[in-house]
């Protein structure tokens, strides 16, 4: 091989910094190299990555192999440990070009392998502008890195550090980028991007953010939240919802659990009233808004009932879209320390909830059929509408946004009948 080949595990935000790293280590000069950007959320997201690294070695054997992300951060040994690893750098080296520059040599011992600093160390996130996202019909903004909180659960503020947010400028600034390059959405990404701007002065929200991106770029067609913490939404935001349609009527959030004494035990700032309440506003707010969620299966000392509530919150929540973790014990957090439940009972905790997901997502996909959709093309047979549903549908440019006609679903996808393409700037995905 040559040039940079980079492997993503993760977030729409490594999604992003991926791309970041990609043009830094050719920058640097580095050739024949594999980077890989990993994820520390579970523990199987860390076995993935490492299975990734010892596939990438078989199948290049002289190329140099170099670990970072989140699990290389925080489980740095443990990756420089492995024989096909050349080097592993921390999640604020990695976005640097100096750092591929000063990549040991082959054959050093695994200390010298490691090139990670203190991650609490780093205060400020510079702005890093990217031209596009390869292979995406959407491009992805960071506007915020790091996290305050201490879910117990959570091993990611010791991979990212604190809080600490891109001046709006600078966010407008790569946002008018991408739409200057073609892209007709844009997502704001963050790790938790509803406490942005809490350490910049005047202490804009989150909410004042995409209002301002919305006012001050006004080809940008779409704009469209990743993971937010409902707890935190401000009422610019909420404004948003109700009355901005460039808004997308989609949000995912951060709920983890619908019983209260597991959500306590979290350290979670919400309580499942919270949840449901905010949920019943946003959808008096804009109807036929989708909402998903972030649930996790078998927390630690969860009884029957206590999950029967997790069950339930998908109901009284109105959730179309679930991402269900099975509850993985990472090594440092407070929740690793708590009594554990047997890993069997928690995969089939697990596998309930996803059979829930899939019932409710099956409830949207009925409500969605025999209504008129914007789709934005990800590829000629696939998009997604405002609401973030995928549609099946014949022909279309991809990184255009077509009407359809929504004429059934196969269980897992929407539809559609013969894309009508709109004039688009942006020839490809």
């Amino acid at each position: 091989m040559s040039g940079v080949d980079v492997i993503t595990f993760g977030c729409r935000l490594n999604t992003y910094e991926s791309e970041v790293m990609r043009r830094e280590a050719e920058k640097a000069g580095l050739n024949n190299a594999i980077v890989v950007n990993t994820c520390a959320v579970t523990g199987e997201a860390v076995r993935q990555a490492k299975q990734a690294i010892r596939r990438a070695r078989r199948d290049n054997p002289h190329a140099r192999i170099v670990v970072t992300g989140c699990a290389a951060q925080t489980e740095a040994a443990a990756f420089a440990g492995m024989d096909e690893v050349d080097a592993v750098l921390g999640n604020e080296e990695k976005l640097k070009s100096a750092s591929y520059r000063k990549l040991p040599d082959f054959g050093v011992s695994a200390e010298e392998k490691i090139r990670v600093n203190d991650i609490m160390s780093v205060k400020n996130t510079a702005p890093q502008m990217v031209d596009a996202i390869e292979g995406r019909a959407r491009a992805f903004v960071q506007v915020q890195n790091g996290c305050d909180h201490r879910c117990t659960f959570c091993i990611i503020p010791y991979g990212r550090g604190n809080s600490r947010s891109v001046p709006m400028g600078a966010v407008v600034e790569q946002v008018e980028r991408l739409v200057g390059n073609g892209y007709l959405e844009v997502v704001i990404t963050g790790v938790d991007a509803t406490s942005y701007g809490a350490d910049l002065p005047g202490r804009p929200s989150l909410g004042l953010l995409a209002r301002t991106i919305l006012n001050q770029v006004p080809d940008l067609a779409r704009l469209r939240l990743s993971s937010i913490d409902s707890i935190e939404a401000d009422d610019h935001l909420m404004d948003l919802i109700a009355g901005e349609p460039r808004f997308m009527p989609h949000l995912h959030l951060s709920l983890q659990h619908g019983d209260d004494m597991i959500l306590k035990r979290m350290k979670r700032r919400h309580l499942r009233d919270h949840a449901v309440a905010f949920c019943e506003e946003v959808r008096s707010l804009r109807p036929g808004i989708a909402l998903g969620a972030d649930l996790i299966a078998g927390f630690p000392t969860e009884t029957d009932e206590m999950f029967d509530n997790a069950l339930s919150l998908v109901d009284d929540c109105g959730l179309s879209f679930l991402h269900v973790f099975p509850f993985s014990p990472r090594e440092g957090t407070p929740a690793a320390r708590m009594p554990q439940l047997d890993r069997g009972l928690i995969k089939t905790r697990a596998a309930r909830l996803r059979e829930k997901g899939s019932e409710a997502h099956l409830k949207h996909l009925d409500n969605m059929v025999d209504t008129d959709q914007k789709v934005l093309v990800e590829r000629e047979d696939l998009g997604r509408t405002e609401n973030f549903t995928l549609v099946n549908l014949d022909g279309g440019r991809p990184g255009s946004i077509v009407p359809a006609r929504i004429s059934g679903h196969d269980g897992e996808r929407l539809k559609a009948g013969k894309a009508c393409n709109r004039p688009s700037s942006r020839a490809a995905a």
